[in-house]
């Protein structure tokens, strides 16, 4: 008994000097930092933050993982971006893959006859199809069972970031892998995307020609061989694995996402459906399909594009980041190792540059002349040297599949535009649209 009585009062005793120690540290800082209320002890602000609407809450805390940072991420970065230019990003040749992926979803809009479907996979099945051409040199069937599988736990792992629980996660990881919930369900899925990808890494070993690669996977498994003498080297089978994973990831559900949501949004407001119509069929035609070159020549089409993104919002808070070494900003200290989020959303919702930026209104990205008008503020794809470097393959994505699809179809929706509801399902790390049917009737 006196043992046990002992070891709690010098547990007790252990806990107040770090308590201590962490009021004197944050003590010695504090005037320097940013206002905000007052962090308590390896908590910080966590307990201030409304889990259900972390955006929102850390909105007014400024008022007052897998996104890793150093000079192995911008080898890998480097790396992917000049890879994936030279599988086609940016250039013609990704235009025509993307435009042969549009005439297989085309088709299977029209083999629903007009029915109510739920969009999701639909969409998905196309995007991913992109990416995955590049990253594994070939498509899928659309009713491969093992894609299917795999854009399921991709949807599902994208939707878990927007929860309680999977905010929870990303802040408090170390503890949250042993405990029990919905992020157990979350990491199965992404053990499973991790298997897929692995096995077709191992494919491409057994037939892997140096000198004629195929895909990105054949371009690292290369720069692995080429760089297997060097001890620091970032070309490992591991990041080969996790660097696969997030251009597909990435490559199938943000723009996928983006489109369902606009969809949403088109049904919404019918008079802006009406008027892409109208531009489609003056521009393009129907007995072509779009080319990317057209946008110039679309002004209002493009503002809707625009629109829909600022409005989607989908990565509100942008990817973390980490101050490298102590940092004055403007009167502010940030000390190295200060874990810091762009909001995006902030700038993309900001009164100064978006006369009505809770409404959907493409004439944000419109001059009185009805020309396109670009944004400062417009900023879905971040800024700065960690911007994303896809931004090039989704911007081309979004406009020639909605083109293609729109010269092809009208949108209905069973409810009637008054009753949609576009305010968004979730709202975390990444924003989710609710759930809906529609229908495609051919024009």
């Amino acid at each position: 008994m006196l043992a046990s009585g002992l070891l709690l009062v010098a547990l007790l005793a252990c806990l107040t000097v770090m308590i201590l120690l962490s009021v004197w540290r944050q003590k010695k800082i504090w005037g320097k930092l940013p206002p905000g209320p007052t962090p308590l002890p390896f908590l910080g602000n966590y307990l201030q933050l409304n889990t259900e609407q972390i955006y929102d809450s850390l909105m007014k805390v400024s008022q007052g993982v897998a996104f890793s940072n150093g000079e192995r991420t911008k080898q890998l970065r480097r790396f992917s971006i000049t890879t994936l230019r030279d599988f086609g990003v940016g250039k013609r040749g990704i235009e025509e893959r993307i435009q042969e992926e549009a005439g297989f979803l085309l088709q299977a809009f029209r083999g629903t006859r007009g029915a109510t479907i739920d969009p999701t996979f639909f969409l998905s099945r196309t995007v991913s199809n992109v990416i995955s051409s590049i990253v594994f040199g070939d498509r899928f069937d659309y009713e491969n069972k093992e894609f299917l599988s795999l854009l399921r736990m991709m949807l599902g792992s994208f939707q878990f970031t927007a929860t309680a629980t999977g905010q929870l996660y990303e802040m408090f990881y170390s503890v949250m892998n042993h405990l029990p919930g919905p992020q157990q369900q979350a990491f199965k899925e992404l053990q499973g995307l991790e298997d897929f990808i692995a096995k077709k890494v191992e494919h491409n070993q057994r037939t892997l020609d140096p000198n004629s690669p195929r895909d990105f996977i054949d371009s690292f498994l290369i720069r692995m061989q080429e760089e297997k003498k060097n001890t620091n080297t970032a070309f490992c089978m591991k990041n080969l694995v996790l660097t696969t994973l997030n251009l597909f990831f990435a490559g199938t559900e943000t723009v996928s996402t983006t489109l369902r949501y606009g969809f949403l949004l088109l049904m919404k407001h019918p008079d802006v459906e009406a008027k892409v119509h109208e531009e489609i069929d003056r521009v393009i035609g129907k007995n072509r399909q779009p080319r990317f070159e057209d946008r110039a020549k679309m002004p209002y089409t493009e503002a809707v594009i625009h629109e829909i993104q600022r409005f989607a919002d989908m990565i509100p808070m942008g990817l973390a980041r980490r101050v490298t070494k102590d940092t004055k900003f403007r009167d502010f200290f940030l000390p190295k190792g200060t874990e810091v989020f762009p909001m995006l959303g902030s700038v993309l919702k900001d009164p100064k540059f978006f006369s009505k930026p809770q409404d959907f209104n493409p004439q944000h990205f419109l001059d009185e002349k009805g020309q396109f008008k670009k944004s400062d503020a417009f900023v879905p794809f971040s800024i700065g040297k960690r911007y994303c470097f896809g931004e090039g393959l989704a911007r081309m994505e979004l406009f020639l599949f909605l083109t293609a699809i729109m010269q092809n179809f009208r949108f209905k929706s069973p409810q009637s535009p008054e009753d949609i509801d576009v305010s968004p399902k979730h709202v975390g790390f990444a924003t989710i649209p609710r759930n809906y049917t529609m229908s495609f009737l051919p024009r």
